[in-house]
């Protein structure tokens, strides 16, 4: 009896101590691979929100380069339409020019789109006509049987 209990004994301690040792190496190892994993996610998720910062600055710079350019063909369509007023020689040639300068502003509109004539859902087979037989007929795909000669 005294002869298992060492046979079982031994490999049992050699187990547990194999267990802590193991444990012990991988928490305190500086590139176990949690660690190293951990290290990683970060360093992506640091990366992932620089990238979003960049978008947004770069987005907000966008929209003042529009707004600023609207505002700048703004003002050329009031210096045009003032130089229009102050320079033309008669009154016909001053509302020739101002039309023309809000016919240029109405033909940048985009037309409409216009909705669909049938409202009708499309079919996924193939319609068929009253004196043809449907697929779930008996005798559908069957060829009739000739007259002899």
């Amino acid at each position: 009896m005294d002869h298992t209990l060492t046979a079982w004994l031994f490999p049992a301690i050699t187990l547990v101590a194999g267990i802590a040792i193991g444990f012990l190496i991988a928490r305190f190892a500086p590139n176990a691979a949690p660690n190293r994993t951990q290290r990683q996610l970060d360093e992506m998720q640091e990366r992932f929100d620089a990238y979003q910062s960049e978008v947004v600055s770069h987005f907000n710079t966008t929209a003042g380069m529009v707004k600023k350019l609207t505002q700048t063909y703004q003002d050329v369509q009031d210096h045009l339409a003032d130089g229009a007023n102050r320079l033309a020689l008669d009154e016909l040639t001053r509302q020739r020019l101002l039309a023309a300068l809000h016919t240029e502003e109405s033909s940048d509109k985009r037309e409409r789109l216009t909705p669909p004539r049938s409202y009708e859902t499309p079919k996924d087979y193939a319609p068929k006509s009253d004196d043809v037989p449907g697929m779930l007929d008996e005798s559908y795909g069957l060829k009739k049987p000739q007259a002899p000669l």
